[in-house]
C-alpha cells in the first residue's frame, strides 16, 4: 500500500470506529463480539476500498459492511440458536414430531424463509427467539411495542402460510 492510502485508511478508522462499534453493540449486545466484528468490518472495508464508488456516505457504507458481518456471524452461529427454540416459536409445542429428520428439514426451511425477510424483521424475530421482550426490541428499533409485536406476528404468519402453500404439515 502506498503511504497516502494508509493515511486515508487510518483516518477513516479513527473517524468512524466508535460509531461502527456502537452500531455493532446495539445489534449484538456483546462488547467482545462487537470488537471482533469491528475488526472484521474494517478488514473487509480495507479490501473493498478500491471498489467503493462513493454512491453513499462512508459511514453508511461501513454500517452496511458491519451489518453484513453481523449477519454472517449469525449464520455461522445459527446452530447455537436452538433449532428446537425456533420450531417451538413457530410451530407451538410441536415436540411430538415422530421423525427428527423431518423436523430438522422443516426448521431449516423456516430459516430459509426467515432469511428472505427484511433485516429489521429478521432482527426482531431473532431477538424474540433469544428471549428479548417486546419492550427491549421496541427500544432497540425505535418503534412501539405493538409495532414490534405486529412485525413478529406477520413474519410468523408469512412463514406458516408459505409452509402451508408448500404442503408442509406441522400440526
Amino acid at each position: 500500500m502506498k503511504g497516502g492510502v494508509v493515511l486515508v485508511i487510518k483516518r477513516i478508522y479513527e473517524e468512524y470506529k466508535h460509531d461502527v462499534y456502537a452500531y455493532l453493540l446495539s445489534l449484538t449486545h456483546d462488547s467482545l463480539l462487537s470488537e471482533d466484528l469491528l475488526s472484521d468490518t474494517f478488514v473487509s472495508a480495507i479490501s473493498s476500498l478500491p471498489r467503493f464508488r462513493g454512491d453513499s456516505d462512508i459511514k453508511t457504507w461501513l454500517f452496511s459492511i458491519a451489518r453484513h458481518k453481523w449477519y454472517e456471524h449469525l449464520r455461522k452461529a445459527r446452530p447455537n440458536v436452538s433449532l428446537d427454540a425456533l420450531a417451538e416459536q413457530y410451530l407451538g409445542s410441536e415436540s411430538e414430531l415422530e421423525n427428527r429428520v423431518i423436523r430438522r428439514e422443516l426448521v431449516q426451511r423456516m430459516w430459509q424463509l426467515l432469511e428472505k425477510e427484511p433485516a429489521r424483521t429478521k432482527d426482531i424475530v431473532l431477538m424474540r427467539i433469544e428471549g428479548y421482550s417486546f419492550f427491549e426490541i421496541a427500544q432497540k428499533h425505535g418503534i412501539s411495542e405493538s409495532s414490534a409485536r405486529v412485525i413478529e406476528h406477520r413474519a410468523k404468519k408469512r412463514i406458516r402460510d408459505t409452509l402451508a402453500e408448500e404442503g408442509v404439515s406441522y400440526e
